[in-house]
């Protein structure tokens, strides 16, 4: 029966944002690939937000659920069907009768199944498409036969793509660069390690004057422009592609480098991103809890090696979720990269075990290797065991629920609501 009013609930919304593009034409720009969406999306809509009126997806509402509520601008009732009612009264005026609609619309666009992708498509035709990056073990293939069954997906948004629109497209990644020479559309590459339309150079960390890192700095170029894009609040090498994605996209609006630059003054990565929080005992938190897959985590670690630090580099992982036959290899992998990363290492759910022997076998000391069931213990014993100066990156995927890691062991936990992820009523209760 739940499955059914889902079923409904999903073609009725589908059926009103249908109905409101169809009546106000908006330009659509879509972004997907297997990481980076949530905080491409947010980069390109700080970009454009002070030239046009433009929406994004709010969090990283990017199913058949999220995107056509993105349209409409309205909430997710989750599992309250008196609200829902409301949601679709509300939905039917917004189809029928806004008229201060947004000219842009900025979507994610996510796949969790076979179909998922044929279905946003069937009603959404993007001007622009965003395409992230397409890794070798993408998230999400467990429900997949192969991994290029997930890649295939997700390339179906490309052939919905307007016949005058633009590819902006990933152009170190290989899979994305070979892409983009089929598509006949105009195409932009943004880069970090190769040559392209949009690249940067240059990042390093910053530090204070304690010498703890408060963000990030680097530059963009194209043709003979440049601008520096200094971050405060959160690091990685992968903020450097989601801002120069913006910068790609935004000039197709006449919007600068140093224009770009300027609005993305104001610009903060979204919570659970690489996130620098203080912590208990002047240690600081990478919080990086909003999800993980192996090569996000790859990024993330390769982060804390380069991070200067007076105390111990602390790696605290979760379970690399939906990986199906690809699980063990890939924990094995990161716990090598640990071996060469970190000083401590903790893991968090019964895969990430994996993670430790991988760990051990490259040569980790196993009295540096602490590994818990749950969150919510590994947090708790975490305060006593961190020190001064400590640095500690936390990751794991969304239903590890690492983030509960950070509450036990930021400094201020009164701020949770402002800067972790999953601080709703609807998941604190989950």
């Amino acid at each position: 029966m739940k499955e059914i009013l889902k079923k409904l609930i999903v073609k009725l919304l589908t059926l009103e944002a249908t109905l409101t593009i169809k009546r106000n034409q908006p330009f659509i720009i879509a972004i997907t690939g297997s990481v980076g969406k949530t905080t491409t999306k947010d980069a390109i809509y700080t970009a454009l937000k002070g030239k046009v009126r433009t929406r994004k997806s709010e969090k990283s509402f990017n199913s058949d659920i999220g995107v056509p509520l993105t349209v409409l601008g309205l909430p997710n009732a989750w599992n309250n069907p008196f609200r829902w009612i409301k949601v679709l009264f509300d939905g039917l005026l917004v189809a029928l009768f806004q008229r201060d609609y947004p000219k842009v619309l900025v979507l994610e666009m996510g796949v969790d199944r076979p179909g998922d992708m044929k279905k946003l498509t069937s009603w959404i035709k993007p001007k622009v498409v965003v395409l992230t990056r397409l890794p070798n073990v993408p998230v999400h293939v467990e429900y997949f036969k192969t991994p290029a069954d997930v890649t295939k997906e997700k390339l179906v948004l490309i052939e919905a793509l307007t016949n005058d629109g633009v590819l902006v497209y990933n152009h170190d990644d290989e899979q994305v660069s070979e892409v983009s020479e089929t598509v006949r559309q105009k195409t932009i590459g943004f880069s970090r390690y190769s040559i392209s339309d949009y690249s940067s150079s240059g990042d390093k960390i910053t530090y204070d004057d304690y010498d703890q890192p408060d963000g990030m700095e680097f530059v963009i170029k194209h043709a003979d422009q440049q601008a520096v894009i200094d971050i405060k609040g959160a690091i990685g090498v992968q903020h450097t592609y989601n801002y120069t994605a913006a910068a790609a996209v935004a000039s197709l609006f006449d919007l600068s480098l140093s224009e770009v630059a300027e609005a993305l003054k104001e610009h903060t990565p979204p919570p659970g991103r690489m996130r620098l929080v203080p912590g208990l005992k002047d240690t600081m938190l990478i919080d990086d809890t909003y999800n993980s897959s192996p090569v996000a985590t790859e990024r993330a670690l390769s982060t804390l090696y380069e991070l200067k630090c007076k105390g111990r580099k602390i790696a605290v992982l979760g379970d690399m979720l939906e990986l199906g036959q690809y699980s063990v290899e890939e924990h094995e992998r990161v716990g090598k990269q640990v071996a060469e990363t970190a000083d401590v290492l903790v893991t968090v759910g019964v895969r990430s075990r994996k993670t430790a022997e991988g760990a051990l076998e490259n040569g980790f000391d196993e009295a540096n290797i602490f590994q818990y069931d749950e969150a919510v213990r590994a947090g708790r014993e975490l305060q006593n065991f961190i020190k001064a100066d400590d640095v500690l990156l936390v990751k794991g995927s969304q239903s590890i629920r690492c983030e509960k890691i950070i509450l036990d062991l930021m400094a201020h936990p009164e701020k949770a609501s402002d800067l972790l992820v999953r601080q709703s009523t609807t998941w604190k209760n989950r």
